[in-house]
């Protein structure tokens, strides 16, 4: 085998001819080193990579909502007012509806006010019993067996049917609608919770029996955190339901809500009234779940970059 030979040396660098044998010709090439290596158009390191985007508000988070309710409004506008098929005593025209919500902003607004108050405090509860119960189901089989039964006997009752009688149990003011809220909201929280402490990735479980972790540092930093996505799927669902329990509360109680106001107008014939306080219910609700989401995001961050995006 031949020993290439050093050669020459360049102003910029070296330059060092290597020797190749392939059968009975050699080949000879120069390959630059030190300096040389430096000058232009001389690729020594693979390019960097471009730095990553931040994530932050796309136009489609905001406009594809937007067009969704121009639409929803358009559809609604056809349906009463471009094609009359519903009666306006029934369904009045969208701008009937915004007439109406702007002549009574003076009592719908302090009624949202109120109805949001009741909706938190209700949701806040609800949330605080049901993760409690879930974790209490997920710690004992024997427990789950015992009192998912009555759980779902619980859930299955028709509400509505216990606005009468929790008046006639609690009696008037804050407690039936705050009673009825936890009604609605505990079981998907409760359900999402215990599913979410009994799922727990192999892998995961796996690592904290290795590292002889007790019961309560696997908990702590392994269960509950991995838990985290399904409870706040719980969550999500139980805060619409926290909306539709603070009106059906409304609806037997002295406080002045937004479902009190429904009844209200609706007892004299001010269907427009009536309904833009249902304009306001969804329109509180969608702030809500928003909200929720916007925790949800900051408090999991690991969730989205660990799943696939959409």
């Amino acid at each position: 085998m031949a020993v290439p030979a050093l050669g020459r040396q360049e102003r910029m660098g070296h330059v060092t001819p290597i020797r190749t044998r392939s059968g009975a010709g050699e080949a000879e090439r120069d390959v630059p080193t030190g300096a040389a290596a430096d000058a232009p158009g001389v690729p020594t390191t693979p390019p960097a990579a471009a730095p990553s985007r931040r994530p932050g508000v796309r136009p489609a988070t905001v406009g594809l909502p937007l067009l969704g309710l121009v639409i929803a409004v358009t559809v609604w506008w056809l349906v009463t007012s471009g094609l009359k098929l519903v009666h306006p005593a029934s369904l009045p025209p969208p701008q009937d509806v915004w007439a109406a919500l702007t002549a009574a902003a003076d009592v719908l607004l302090p009624a949202l006010g109120i109805t949001t108050l009741m909706t938190l405090l209700g949701f806040v509860l609800s949330a605080a019993a049901g993760v409690l119960i879930g974790m209490a189901l997920a710690a004992s089989r024997r427990a789950e067996r015992m009192f998912a039964p009555l759980l779902v006997a619980i859930n299955a009752v028709p509400k509505i049917a216990l606005g009468p009688l929790l008046v006639v149990s609690v009696g008037w003011g804050e407690k039936p609608i705050l009673t009825m809220v936890f009604l609605l909201c505990f079981f998907p929280i409760v359900l999402s919770t215990a599913t979410g402490l009994t799922t727990t990735p192999a892998d995961l479980a796996e690592l904290a029996r290795s590292l002889n972790a007790s019961w309560w540092q696997a908990f702590r930093k392994v269960r509950f955190p991995a838990a985290l996505p399904q409870i706040f799927v719980g969550l999500k669902v139980a805060m619409p339901l926290a909306a539709i329990g603070a009106v059906i509360g409304e609806f037997y109680s002295d406080k002045p809500g937004l479902g009190y106001q429904i009844l209200q107008y609706n007892g004299i014939g001010d269907t427009a009234t009536a309904w833009a306080a249902i304009v306001l219910i969804a329109a509180m609700s969608i702030v809500l779940y928003a909200a929720l989401s916007l925790v949800e995001r900051l408090a999991l961050p690991w969730v989205r970059a660990t799943t696939s995006a959409r």
